[in-house]
Order: C-alpha cells, then structure tokens, then sequence
C-alpha cells in the first residue's frame, strides 16, 4: 500500500531542485552566454504589465534602497529583481512540487510541470526576441532533468517514508544539506567566471585628451583650480562603480564578430557597420556625465566618465540621409527603443559610444554600441544599439510609451556630499557636486540653519561643458546640531526648481538638506 507524500513535502523537494537549476541556469550565462530562463520569463512579464505598476514597482524599490541604506542603488535594484525572478521560480516550484507529490501517476505529473516550465520559458524568450534552438534544447536539458529529479526524490522519499520516522527526517535532512552545498559551489562558481568576463579586449583609448565641441580645458587650466572638500565624489566615476540601469537581468551578450549596425530608411545607401568600421573613423572624446531619470533628489544614478565614439551626425552622412528626415529610431539588442530628434542629431556632441573610461564598453554598460545625447536623460540614451531607421517622424520610446517624459531633459541638481571637520582644525570643509544637464552651472549657494545663503566656490573649470561641478565652502566651526540645505543656479541664469516633486514623469526636483551633529 502506497503512504500519501505530504504536499509539504512536494514542495519543499520541488523548491529545494528548483534552487539547484537554477544557479545551473546562473553558471552556464556566465560560461557560455545562455538565457537564464527564470530571468527570462520574470522580464517578459515585465515588459507587459501596464506601465503605472512598472513605475510603483520601482520608486518603490528606490525609495526602500535608499531608507535601508542597502548600498548603490542600480546594483541592489539588480540583485532585487534577480531575487525576485528566482523567487518566482522557486515558489512556482514549489506549487508543482506539492501538486506532483498528491497524484496518482507522480512520473507523468512531474513531466507535466516540466513541460509547463519549458512552454513559459520558451514563450519568454520568443517575446523578448531571444529564442534560439540552442536556448530551446538548453531550457529543455534543464526544466526537464528537473521534473525527472523531482518524480526520482519523491519516490526515494516514499521508500524512506516507510520505516521509522527519524529515515525519512535523515533523509530530509541530507536532500537539505545536498542541495545547500550544490547550491552554493554552482553559484560561487558562476561569480568566479562573471568576475573574468567584465571586460572586452585589450583595445585601449587614448584619453590623455579630449576633443570636439565639448573638449577640456588644457591641463594647466584644471591643475590650477582648488581643491574639493574631502569626501566630495570624484569628477570622474570609474567604470566599475558607474550606475546601470537597463530593462535587463543580465546585460546581453553580443558577438563582436557578427554585430553589425543597420542604418536605413530615409538614406541614399544602406549601411552595416562593423565595430572595426566605426573604429576607423574620426573619433570624439568627451566627459559627460549621465543620470538616471529615476534618481531622486541626491541619489547615486549619476555618474561621470570619459567617452569616445564617432559623431552620430557622420555615420549618417555616410549614408546619405535624405530629404524630409525628422528623427532618428533607435533599436538595441534587448528589445528597448528610443526616438532622437533631428535637433539631436545634429549636434556635434551627439555621439555613438564604443569605449568609455579609455577601455571598450563592457557588457553591462552597452557593448559594443550605444548613444550619447547631451542635456537629456539616460532613458533616452539606448544601450547595445544594433539599428537606426531615418524616418520622416519622430517614433515611439520604450518608457515614453510608459508614461514617462518625451524630452527627458535633467534638471538642475546640487548634492551635498560631505561636511568634514579635520582634526582641532577650526573650519569645516562642506562641499558636493552640481549638475544641470548641458546648460552648465553659473553658481552653488549653501545655507546653513535657516540663514542667509552663502555662495559657495567652485571647482572651475570643470572637466567639460558636459558634466558635473564640484563645489566647497569652508565653514567656520561651531559645535551642536545643524541642518544644511544648496541650491544651483545653472548657466542660464535660472535657480534650480525648490519645490519637491516626485521622480515620475519628469525627474524628481527639490533642495538637498543634511542634518548633522558637529562635536
């Protein structure tokens, strides 16, 4: 006579399998560039849900980052989407798991809820463009061997169940221990291999000096500014520590060798593009600095960099862009798209991206193509770009489409980074960043308990007309509580917006204030 399984005891053998593929599912995206099914379906969903729930989703994953103080908010907003992806899947598990254990026919059953696994990740991938038979018969190897592993340990359980209870508790307990460590070392193994594969090449950029409109000051001219406050952000972020956000788990993974950027529509000739081409080209360097359009008031979506690439405007002129062109539609490897208007087009400062801090793209932050458009906001700035369409009217963009802002344009922001009293030293040295998209900073004022506002010095010139100015004021020191508020007056004249609004639709505005105890 066959003892029923409990349903607790399904799930938790499907849960505990589930773990196992999926850091395989992890391991093999790092060796060999395969889709990571739970990641797959997790996105795909994503990118159907209406757009106001996609947009509560992550201010509220923004606002809870920056409460905990969880660490730099682009990467524990990552690892909370990856968490939630393999959450799904391990739950979803866990169902078919208990399910399975309460049927008849369990081998029939459990190859059913692989089945149900393989048709979701297949028609993830199919939604997302990504379905290759390679993918096909890799989802298969895996959803597969789980459902037989699952029928294979509910049986061995139900022979364990049999004699006394303390069998099937070691039992239990050695499945738990078993699955444990397989877990950890498939896991450990994967950030091993993601660790060696954040580069791209040896190629290495020239960056001893910059070009074009928005070139640097000569050197003496930036030797020559004062120093900023200690703690203030460095001008230049290193590529390692620059923010990433895409609609993406894992970046994708593209072969240089069969990468090809597609320009049609409005042109006298098509083009396709190597990487190599785009190379041999007359390159721009320029320090730019990008941020987020979801970056609150004084958060870290922001960041500085060096970036070389080719004009936008001389790749099109290559191909010839005809009368009654209006926009240019961007497309990239990961499905997201944009729009850029003529206007941008046009603009010398426009550029197409390969390298960035004088070493090629990384993965993560576009490789091997991807769009710089100044005074405009990251959204609008496609990554691993792969087509461009000439076209007679401006197109749709991806959070356009989700009611976010069609122009993207930054606004004024001044952020206080640190306020540092040296050891007996009478001063304390207050100081930050400020930005303002294209328009440049004219001034920084700092006030300090309610009082007047003082202006402040700033660290000019800055590293181009692009990008962010640090500031500094030194304070005389007074001990006891005080609360620190800045303000920016961008190169127009006009005082950044005061008043505090929500970072959706149009970017979050408001003055930063910190409250401190001096001793």
């Amino acid at each position: 006579m066959r003892r029923p399984i409990g349903a607790w005891t399904g799930a938790l053998v499907g849960a505990g399998l589930a773990l196992v593929a999926f850091a395989v599912f992890v391991l093999a995206a790092a060796v060999w560039g395969l889709s990571v099914a739970p990641y797959d379906i997790f996105e795909a969903i994503t990118r159907v849900l209406p757009g106001g729930v996609v947009t509560a989703g992550i201010d509220a994953m923004i606002r809870a980052i920056g409460a905990l103080g969880l660490g730099p908010t682009a990467a524990v907003a990552k690892l909370a989407e990856a968490a939630l992806a393999a959450a799904m899947f391990v739950i979803g598990s866990g169902v078919l798991g208990a399910i399975v254990a309460r049927l008849r026919h369990r081998a029939f059953a459990a190859g059913a809820a692989g089945v149900l696994w393989l048709a979701a990740a297949t028609a993830a991938d199919a939604a997302l463009a990504r379905l290759t038979l390679a993918h096909l018969i890799w989802f298969a190897v895996v959803l597969l061997a789980w459902a037989e592993a699952l029928a294979a340990v509910l049986d061995v359980h139900e022979v364990a169940a049999r004699p006394p209870r303390l069998a099937r508790r070691h039992f239990l307990a050695g499945f738990g221990a078993t699955i444990a460590v397989g877990t950890a070392a498939l896991f450990g193994a994967s950030a091993l291999v993601a660790r060696f594969r954040r580069g791209r090449g040896p190629m290495r950029i020239d960056t001893s000096s910059t070009s074009g409109p928005a070139a640097s000051p000569p050197h003496d001219a930036l030797a020559a500014r004062i120093a900023p406050a200690p703690g203030t952000r460095a001008e230049l972020t290193p590529n390692d520590r620059f923010y990433r956000v895409d609609i993406n788990l894992e970046p994708p993974r593209v072969d240089p060798q069969a990468w090809r950027l597609v320009v049609d529509g409005l042109v006298a000739r098509r083009l396709a593009l190597a990487l190599d081409d785009l190379r041999a080209m007359p390159s721009i360097t320029q320090a730019v600095t990008l941020e987020c359009i979801s970056n609150p008031v004084a958060g870290d979506l922001i960041g500085t960099s060096l970036w070389t690439g080719v004009r936008l405007r001389d790749v099109l002129d290559r191909a010839g862009v005809q009368r009654g062109a209006r926009a240019v539609h961007v497309r990239a490897a990961d499905g997201y798209y944009e729009s850029v208007a003529l206007d941008d087009v046009d603009d010398d400062r426009t550029l197409l991206v390969y390298a960035m801090g004088g070493e090629p793209l990384a993965d993560l932050h576009g490789f091997p193509l991807r769009i710089y458009i100044p005074n405009r906001h990251g959204m609008k700035q496609p990554k691993w770009i792969t087509h461009l369409h000439v076209a007679d009217r401006e197109g749709r963009g991806y959070w356009v489409d989700r009611g976010w802002s069609r122009s993207a344009i930054p606004h004024t922001t001044s952020v206080i980074d640190a306020i540092r009293r040296a050891r007996d030293s009478a001063i304390v040295a207050i100081g930050g960043i400020a930005y303002a998209g294209a328009r440049g900073i004219r001034k920084v004022e700092l006030q300090i308990d309610r009082g007047p506002w003082l202006e402040t010095r700033l660290v000019t010139p800055p590293l181009s007309p692009l990008c962010w100015v640090q500031w500094r004021y030194d304070w005389p020191y007074a001990p006891g509580d005080h609360v620190f508020r800045v303000r920016a007056t961008d190169g127009t004249g006009a005082l950044q917006d005061v008043t505090r609004a929500p970072r959706h639709p149009d970017g979050a505005t408001g003055l930063h204030a910190i409250a401190k105890r001096l001793a």
